[in-house]
């Protein structure tokens, strides 16, 4: 039997699940949490025809998952959704709530928190435990100029919204034993204020910038927002995607979603080339699990060579186009 007091749930999102991992990500760091506090870890699902994705979340370390299966339930309904896993907090009272910061699970998370009462915090980068195991939330701050840490001492549960990206899941692994536990649904649910009509998912038009295995990081120091346009060229060549410093995505050379940072996204690629960049701890905090960098500046003293595996000394518009002509000609031959 689950002792709720002492557990760390995470909400189970497994729309887009072979594209979108970061439900597995938080299992795998509600693992590490539940380990320092001895408590269990569980996930919350709601949809219909669960099984699949219940088993998946037991092999991938859950303790137990909590399953509100129906029909009415196949599409995110948000009052709906909300009003079950409030009721569940309320019921089983977890001590950590984890969800995706996705839009959806943004969303929910934020009315979940005004309904339970307690602290969200969002956006974390970091989370582990303090001397009296109270979840420590790392958190971007003042537009990414500081990282805040945020305690919810006094009230349960913690709640936080993590990035994509941020943590790395644990491997699949049958032989995990968890339970599945199948709820029903309540009777007396709120009416819907909003009805889907239909739906349809936007195609993907680019691979996402935290599972891609090679970026190419983007600063100030490509000159201009036409100069930077070439690294969307070389990225295409090399199979990778761009991303960008934060002055970059304030000058309109590159969209938000390109961020890469402390108040962006984090990346992992096998290897990363960063083309005019200083190294701003806003910048490198998302980049040091990178296995590989190649750093392109005209300044050899700038924080980024220092970082770099190879620093190149040199006009960095000069380089990306040298390189873009070399990998032609190696297609062309």
């Amino acid at each position: 039997m689950v002792d709720a007091k002492k557990s760390v749930w995470v909400f189970g999102d497994y729309r887009n699940y072979f594209h979108n991992r970061v439900t597995l990500q938080l299992l795998a760091k509600a693992h590490d949490l539940a380990a320092d506090s001895g408590a269990q870890v569980c996930v919350v699902v709601m949809g219909s025809e669960l099984d699949y994705w219940a088993w998946e979340y037991v092999c991938h370390g859950a303790d137990v998952v909590y399953a509100v299966e129906d029909e009415s339930l196949a599409q995110y309904q948000m009052e709906t959704y909300t009003d079950i896993f409030v009721r569940l907090a309320q019921e089983y009272k977890p001590e950590t709530i984890l969800v995706g910061a996705t839009g959806f699970g943004k969303e929910l998370a934020a009315r979940a928190a005004a309904r339970l009462g307690t602290g969200l915090t969002a956006d974390c980068i970091g989370l582990s435990l303090d001397e009296q195991k109270n979840l420590l939330q790392t958190a971007p701050a003042f537009g990414g100029n500081v990282l805040a840490e945020i305690l919810i001492p006094k009230h349960r549960p913690q709640m936080a919204t993590v990035r994509p990206g941020t943590f790395s899941e644990m491997p699949h692994d049958n032989t995990l034993d968890g339970d599945i536990v199948k709820l029903a649904l309540p009777d007396d649910l709120p009416a819907e204020r909003i009805s889907l009509i239909s739906s349809q998912r936007r195609p993907e038009e680019t691979r996402s910038l935290e599972t891609a295995r090679v970026v190419i990081c983007g600063g100030r120091g490509m000159g201009s927002k036409r100069k930077f346009r070439n690294l969307y060229e070389l990225a295409r060549l090399l199979g990778g995607e761009v991303g960008a410093t934060r002055p970059v995505v304030y000058s309109r050379w590159a969209e938000e979603e390109s961020l890469v940072g402390q108040a962006g996204k984090q990346v992992k690629p096998q290897v990363l080339f960063s083309f005019g960049a200083s190294g701003a701890i806003q910048h490198t905090a998302g980049i040091i699990d990178a296995q590989f960098i190649i750093a392109v500046n005209k300044n050899p003293k700038a924080a980024m060579m220092e970082m770099a595996d190879v620093g190149i000394v040199a006009d960095a518009n000069q380089v990306c186009l040298a390189l873009i002509r070399e990998l032609k000609e190696r297609i062309r031959s």
